[in-house]
């Protein structure tokens, strides 16, 4: 056992390695942050809301620095647009601190993060578990077609255009600040990285090629959530420094061997292994929302 200075709790440091070890897992398999799985896993651990989300930034900007350095070997980064998404993703992260800030004080924050992660969880676990289910039947879902994008977005539309040369684009700013501002305030309420939110709408809404998708996404993910860090740190005081060591330590090598064994196993079937768990967090966060709790009263110091 371990006591936690900052959540104010003692918990099992074996069962902490596991936990983030699976979550670890699970992002080298689909080749996903893991911050939309880590900061459920560690509300269900006990691991009260706030500091569930500032911590798992801080492991999200980790393991964001490890796979940035790969990239930039690869030469798979845009980092014009890495600095556009960057640029709304700082506005955004401001926004979302401030937001997570007033949530705290009156109260709410746990009911409101509660309902975004039933919400975002059980939409893309639906939409991965269906796309899957089409796929192994030998059937294309109209998410599928998408590939046979038109040419066009409303990126080539808006005014503020320029070039693009590493993705070969010339397209409007607004896009890629806009998304990026909307990234950045869903990881600072909800402690997620939002590369799977990021990298499709990179694909499909701005028309980036594949091959410099990954590695700008995870740079304007290091940015947001290093900057999410420091701005809890500073505002909300919720890190804790030694849960997040603990995470980093059990999902760098949970990662290992979830991109081993990821490497053997169809598009479809990762999709779908991921889907049903998303669905099956979702339902955990829709029994806690309508069950009533055990102790309906709690005392406590601190912020809780």
């Amino acid at each position: 056992m371990i006591y936690l200075p900052i959540a104010e709790m003692p918990v099992s440091v074996l069962l902490v390695l596991l936990v983030s070890g699976a979550v670890g897992f699970v992002s080298g398999l689909v080749g996903v942050g893991g911050g939309f799985i880590m900061t459920p896993a560690l509300i269900f651990l006990g691991v009260p809301a706030p500091v569930a989300v500032a911590t798992g930034a801080s492991q999200i900007a980790a393991t964001s620095f490890s796979g940035i350095m790969t990239q930039t070997r690869r030469k798979a980064v845009d980092w014009r647009m890495g600095l556009l998404l960057s640029i709304g993703g700082v506005a955004g992260s401001a926004s979302g601190v401030w937001i997570f800030e007033r949530l705290l004080r009156l109260g709410q924050l746990d009911l409101i993060i509660s309902l975004l992660y039933l919400v975002l969880l059980s939409g893309v676990g639906f939409l991965m578990l269906s796309e899957s289910y089409a796929l192994i039947r030998g059937r294309t879902t109209r998410g599928v077609s998408i590939l046979r994008r038109p040419a066009r977005t409303v990126a080539h539309t808006l005014p503020f255009r320029i070039a693009f040369p590493r993705s070969g684009l010339y397209i409007s700013v607004i896009p890629p600040l806009a998304l990026g501002f909307a990234i950045g305030t869903l990881a600072a309420i909800m402690g997620i990285g939002g590369g799977f939110i990021l990298i499709p709408a990179m694909i499909y809404l701005l028309r980036m090629p594949t091959n410099v998708v990954v590695g700008t996404s995870l740079f304007q993910v290091l940015i947001v959530s290093s900057l999410v860090v420091v701005l809890q740190s500073a505002a909300t005081r919720t890190v804790d420094l030694v849960l997040a060591a603990l995470l980093m330590l059990g999902g760098v090598i949970g990662a290992q061997f979830g991109a081993r064994i990821g490497a053997g196993l169809k598009n479809e079937q990762i999709r779908g292994l991921l889907g049903i768990l998303l669905i099956l967090a979702s339902l955990k966060f829709l029994w806690d929302l309508v069950i009533p709790p055990v102790e309906p009263y709690v005392l406590g110091g601190g912020l809780w």
